[in-house]
């Protein structure tokens, strides 16, 4: 088969007209273009046709991995483009049959069959005098494998079961899907075939930002805890794949969200609600120690390490109901993760988990993490969200309805005084918005399924989060030592050692 090197049209023209020199010696001088040869402007019609649905070749960023196994030139390989467009067996099959019918088909039209063995003996040549391939040849040859790469119309990639990407991971099946792109179970086989989540990015610019953003924050994170002690998820690698960037983590199990949902919402016992919190807390903790701020913290975002469970039968119920083995957790989704010294967006957080800072706009920090670990311990406890709406003001009512009135001087400070009428929430109780909220939401302790102690260090734990005020909000440091999580052994269940010093990783 000749070799798949590709020429840009004025290489083409220049040996184009160095062969005619030589086929026409000894005729009189006459110099015309060879008959092989389109018009420039034929021949961008026809790169156009060819290249209509597929992606331009881009350039490509080295694999940068923790285990300093993907820092070689294998994105370049040829031979590793000739093992993709072998994924294809019938067009093996077809070039076995009719080489030149299949070189046709491969190769720009505008070169002659009679070129090929001129052409493949110049770089038999070059391939003699050097060892290594020039990055020239290298986007050459990355030209012709972006061929078989596309996009679906959202910007999703196209990929299956089998697929292998990067020479290293191989697609399982698909783990799930967002906005910002796919997750991925794939087979790493550069770390002994381990299952690994793969998050491929849409190729489109505003996603693509963002996961540049996520990958510099789980640099630092990997840099401070290398030994994952602080229960972050943990980044192995990441690379950019022909406009998708791509994340590969440690493969998790369901979010505490979607077991939740599959359990028809029954929720967790007082001991798991436990032992998930002080995880909450002691990861999120380690980014405010490090001047960073997560702003999206739900328990989407919060996975299981293993998310299997035992099964038994609720007589009362009629119904069957899961109960999780271990509640090892995981906090994840660093997109939106905030250092201190970088510009603060005015509006962040899933709805249900915002604080009121955030809705007043009146600055946030990290008391606004806090705020949402409150609302996501009270949905492990009752099943339910605390806060279910989607309007700033019925938000608002249902905040006073569940804690008792907005502070004056959050009233006097923020700028969104279309919310309040002379100091106080502009809110018609008689309205059918009013009679939800007012049926739908009570006083915070009034939800207690029980009267034992737990129950109620647990809702002075979350009284304390839902403080109003950022700067009376509870400390994460201080909600490790709340008597909720004394003399419950969950700190030795996490496997954590005793806090380390601060080291600032935001720069």
């Amino acid at each position: 088969m000749p070799h798949n090197r590709r020429y840009t049209s004025s290489e083409r023209d220049s040996r184009s007209s160095y062969q005619d020199r030589y086929r026409d010696r000894g005729r009189r001088r006459r110099h015309r273009r060879s008959p092989t040869f389109s018009s420039s402007s034929d021949r961008e019609k026809d790169r156009d046709r060819r290249g209509r649905g597929h992606r331009q070749e881009g350039s490509y960023v080295r694999s940068r991995s923790y285990d300093n196994r993907s820092t070689d030139h294998r994105a370049f390989d040829r031979r590793y483009c000739e093992g993709y467009r072998r994924l294809d067996p019938s067009r093996d099959r077809e070039r076995d049959r009719e080489p030149h019918a299949a070189a046709d088909s491969y190769y720009s039209r505008d070169f002659s069959p009679n070129m090929y063995d001129y052409r493949r003996r110049k770089h038999k040549r070059r391939r003699r005098r050097t060892r290594s391939y020039s990055p020239s040849s290298s986007r050459s040859d990355s030209r012709t494998r972006a061929l078989s790469v596309r996009d679906d119309e959202e910007g999703h990639l196209i990929c299956r079961s089998g697929d292998v990407l990067q020479e290293r991971y191989e697609i399982a099946s698909t783990l799930g899907e967002g906005t910002f792109g796919r997750v991925m179970q794939c087979i790493d086989h550069r770390r002994g075939g381990a299952p690994v989540a793969l998050k491929i990015i849409k190729n489109v610019e505003k996603y693509k930002e963002a996961a540049r953003l996520e990958i510099n924050v789980l640099e630092k994170i990997n840099e401070k805890d290398p030994d994952n002690k602080y229960l972050c998820v943990q980044m192995y690698d990441w690379f950019d794949y022909h406009g998708h960037m791509c994340i590969s983590f440690e493969l998790l199990a369901l979010s505490t969200f979607d077991f939740l949902k599959e359990n028809n919402y029954l929720p967790y016992s007082i001991g798991q609600v436990r032992h998930m919190a002080y995880q909450i807390c002691l990861a999120v903790k380690f980014l405010h120690d490090n001047k960073l701020t997560h702003t999206d913290l739900k328990p989407e975002n919060i996975l299981f390490v293993d998310s299997d469970f035992t099964m038994s039968y609720n007589v009362e119920k009629k119904r069957e109901e899961r109960t999780v083995k271990s509640t090892a957790v995981r906090v994840v989704d660093f997109g939106s993760a905030t250092f201190d010294h970088e510009h603060h967006s005015t509006i962040v957080s899933t709805r249900h988990y915002r604080a009121p800072e955030v809705i007043l706009e009146l600055g946030w920090s990290h008391p606004c993490d806090v705020w949402s670990i409150g609302c996501i311990l009270f949905e492990y406890y009752l099943g339910f969200t605390l806060f279910q709406t989607h309007d700033n003001r019925e938000h608002l009512a249902m905040m006073e309805r569940i804690l008792g009135p907005v502070p004056s001087r959050m009233i006097r400070k923020t700028r969104k005084q279309k919310y309040f009428y002379r100091g106080r929430l502009d809110w018609d109780e008689s309205s059918s918005a009013g009679k939800y909220v007012r049926e739908n939401c009570k006083p915070l302790r009034r939800y207690l399924l029980s009267e034992a102690e737990e129950h109620h260090q647990l809702f002075d734990l979350i009284e304390s989060m839902l403080e109003y005020e950022p700067s009376k909000r509870l400390l994460l440091a201080d909600s490790l030592k709340h008597p909720f999580f004394e003399n419950s052994g969950v700190g030795e269940a996490t496997g954590t050692k005793s806090w380390e010093g601060n080291r600032d990783i935001s720069r």
